[in-house]
């Protein structure tokens, strides 16, 4: 009686023209993260073979009212974000080798890892490429930072790293089972998107690419750092130019750095109109290349790690949802 409660509560909604709600996920460590709002959940297959499910509340970065603030929300968001993603695949590596009484990560731990990932980044997609680029001025097959064909080689080497390095990880047998999860979060997706009850056999039947996966937010991210630095860099050495080319090119890494931010904020608003578009040729355009990218990290997964991305979602709506009957699985083992 509560499924058929839960259905004819549906068709109420769908009949006053309710959108769906803007549900988003995660691949993690034998698991899948959904989020939905102001809470998530993460979904983990235990080595006993049954599924671990915990609720959490999404922690936020900055003020609540920047978030409605235009070229100001996108970076907060992007560090909440990882923030949080970086909990859960920790919490996931413990669930998923069975130690249940781990503590959880401390705010320094989180801040710690992130900087090392945030300094990583830099080396490799901000400090390599420019100075491969100023290996190409070397050989005379660039200008300098002042003129296009810099920057060009720089953005080049730019893809090139990123797309090598996501095809690199992809050999690691722990990564493209992450991968699978992360196929399997964007079936579980798809499937309840398109109405109608969200299984195994449902989702197994959706594509595993979507249009609104974080993947297309990297690629525009690199995409506007690639305009930005074409465009700020010759204007601010019109104004600084050090005599000294290791101060002069020290000084522009460092000022890349600090673009992170308006460049993150940037393609974020980009992502979000993007995402307002329907079918047609620009928005076909703006999507493709996320779309393309999902074919390096996302795998075809197979039917236990779509139970999980289906558990995960089924508690992310929670069990008082009007779309709690569109799901059959049983309930996993629930861990508050």
């Amino acid at each position: 009686m509560k499924a058929v409660r839960s259905l004819l509560r549906l068709m109420t909604l769908a009949s006053e023209g309710c959108a769906l709600p803007l549900v988003g996920g995660q691949a993690v460590m034998e698991g899948v993260l959904m989020r939905n709002g102001a809470s998530y959940a993460l979904a983990v297959r235990r080595p006993s073979g049954s599924i671990s499910v915990e609720s959490r509340l999404w922690r936020t970065i900055g003020p609540q009212g920047i978030r409605s603030v235009r070229f100001l929300r996108g970076f907060p968001v992007l560090v909440e974000t990882l923030s949080n993603g970086v909990r859960a695949l920790n919490r996931s590596a413990d669930l998923s080798m069975g130690d249940d009484d781990s503590s959880p990560m401390s705010r320094w731990q989180v801040a710690l890892t992130l900087l090392m990932a945030l300094a990583a980044a830099v080396v490799l997609f901000v400090a390599a490429p420019h100075l491969l680029a100023l290996g190409m001025e070397q050989l005379g097959l660039s200008g300098g930072m002042k003129g296009l064909s810099f920057h060009l080689w720089d953005g080049l080497f730019k893809f090139v790293m990123f797309i090598g390095y996501i095809a690199a990880i992809s050999f690691m047998p722990d990564i493209r089972r992450v991968f699978q999860y992360h196929g399997a979060e964007h079936k579980t997706i798809h499937a309840f998107e398109k109405g109608g009850m969200v299984t195994v056999e449902t989702a197994r039947a959706c594509s595993r690419l979507h249009p609104r996966c974080g993947t297309t937010f990297l690629l525009f991210v690199l995409s506007v750092a690639i305009v930005l630095h074409a465009v700020l860099v010759p204007l601010l050495l019109m104004v600084w130019d050090p005599s000294s080319a290791i101060v002069r090119h020290a000084g522009i890494v460092c000022f890349k750095i600090l673009l992170i931010a308006p460049v993150s904020a940037l393609a974020y608003e980009i992502i979000r109109y993007a995402a307002t578009l329907k079918k047609g040729f620009w928005g076909t355009l703006l999507r493709a290349p996320g779309l393309f990218l999902q074919l390096l990290t996302t795998r075809e997964p197979d039917d236990g790690q779509l139970e999980v991305a289906v558990a995960a979602l089924r508690a992310a709506l929670g069990p008082d949802s009007p779309y709690a009957g569109r799901f059959e699985s049983p309930d996993p083992i629930v861990m508050e």
